[in-house]
């Protein structure tokens, strides 16, 4: 009997084993359909953050474009302002009288270059005007302001004889070296678009460049026409400059006195169009001044200066922030002589004859050695030489006499 009930409960496990093993299938195959499921509900999760990524990177597009389209309308209405106050402006002078003078071809533009100082803007155009009013179709008067400073545009516009030009620059400035001034990557940009302006839209043969804390000698135009001459008949002078860097009272006495310069003053200057063909297309982003005293941009050509200043730099305040104002500029000599220059014949200024020329100078002149330079120059009545061998000894004798001890260089050999 117990022999047959064991032999029942071993057939009764066969089935229960068969049961088991379905059972077993059906949790795998429902273990793979959930499975797949969850891996077709993670690959659509994965889809959707990449869509959801993709509108994110799509808004975030478009809301710079926005931000673009504002700054542009800005801009837009900005120009707008501008072209409507330079229609006014025509409208109340007439453009062509500026130029046109009954036929008188202008000799040079003249530009003011402006930004945000107002009272010294009003003293420089008080001092052009004394001399340049008379004389007005010869010297068209620009003045063209960087920026939008109210202060400025209504004293700009508050003159009839002179056409009013306003740069807006909405372009971010990126200096090349940590620390650099802002400044000067603006007034570059400043001096590129208003030389443009005054070549290639008004189409003038020469400007005259002047700033807005400058005034001016009594011969200055004067002076301008002769070295317009010049610089026809010479095509080794690149320009002509009304500064020069060491014209202190006590070191300068001739008024008649020009003289070539390898190294570029600038600080009252006239430029000829063929040049600013030359120069435009490669101008700088900063450093304007010292990018024309490199040798590759000025090739071997040389400038025009004067020995008595034809301009004074009263600006105190500004963005080289005053640097060497009291010791240099303020000291500096303005002629006050009305030369003739017509009457004056400038051919010992053109390149064959000024070698000559300046080695007689340098033969005539007393030479001066030793120590006690400054008090032996002092007890000479004419010109004296000092020769020093290398830049520190040059250093220590501009020193003595008060003079920039700056090495000039004028290349990057």
């Amino acid at each position: 009997m117990v022999r047959m009930m064991s032999c029942d409960f071993r057939f009764l496990l066969i089935p229960a084993a068969f049961m088991f093993i379905y059972i077993q299938m059906r949790l795998f195959q429902t273990q793979s359909q959930y499975a797949d499921r969850l891996g077709s509900a993670i690959e659509s999760e994965n889809h959707c953050t990449s869509q959801m990524r993709g509108l994110i990177d799509e808004v975030s597009i478009k809301q710079s474009r926005i931000v673009a389209l504002e700054d542009m309308k800005n801009r837009q209405d900005q120009e707008l302002v501008q072209l409507k106050d330079l229609i006014q402006t025509f409208q109340r002078r007439g453009i062509a009288k500026l130029t046109d003078g009954g036929g008188q071809i202008p000799v040079a533009a003249v530009v003011i270059m402006a930004c945000s100082r107002a009272d010294y803007l009003e003293r420089t155009v008080k001092s052009v005007f004394k001399y340049q009013l008379p004389i007005a179709s010869k010297y068209p008067l620009f003045i063209s302001q960087d920026g939008s400073d109210q202060a400025v545009k209504s004293k700009a516009l508050s003159y009839n004889q002179l056409t009013y030009m306003q740069h807006l620059d909405f372009k971010p400035v990126i200096t090349e070296r940590p620390g650099e001034l802002i400044a000067y990557y603006k007034i570059a940009r400043h001096y590129k678009w208003a030389l443009d302006q005054l070549f290639y839209k008004h189409k003038f043969s020469r400007v005259i460049i002047l700033e807005d804390d400058m005034e001016i000698a009594p011969d200055f135009f004067d002076y301008f026409e002769a070295a317009a001459s010049l610089m026809d008949r010479d095509k080794t002078i690149m320009a002509a400059s009304s500064w020069n860097d060491n014209g202190q009272k006590q070191f300068v006495h001739d008024p008649y006195a020009l003289y070539r310069s390898d190294f570029f003053p600038g600080l009252g200057w006239m430029l000829k169009r063929s040049t600013w063909d030359e120069l435009s297309p490669k101008w700088p982003k900063a450093y304007w001044d010292d990018w024309l005293r490199l040798k590759e941009n000025h090739k071997g050509r040389q400038f025009i200066r004067p020995e008595v200043c034809r301009t004074y730099n009263f600006g105190e305040h500004g963005s080289s922030l005053g640097q060497f104002f009291s010791q240099y500029l303020q000291p500096i000599k303005l002629n006050d002589v009305k030369v003739d220059w017509k009457a004056k014949d400038l051919g010992y200024l053109t390149e064959g004859n000024y070698t000559k020329y300046f080695s007689g100078l340098v033969r005539q002149a007393r030479p001066v050695q030793g120590s006690d330079l400054v008090l032996k120059a002092q007890n000479i009545e004419a010109d004296i030489r000092i020769r020093y061998r290398d830049q520190p000894e040059f250093e220590r004798i501009a020193g003595e006499f008060g003079i920039f001890e700056e090495w000039k260089v004028i290349s990057e050999d």
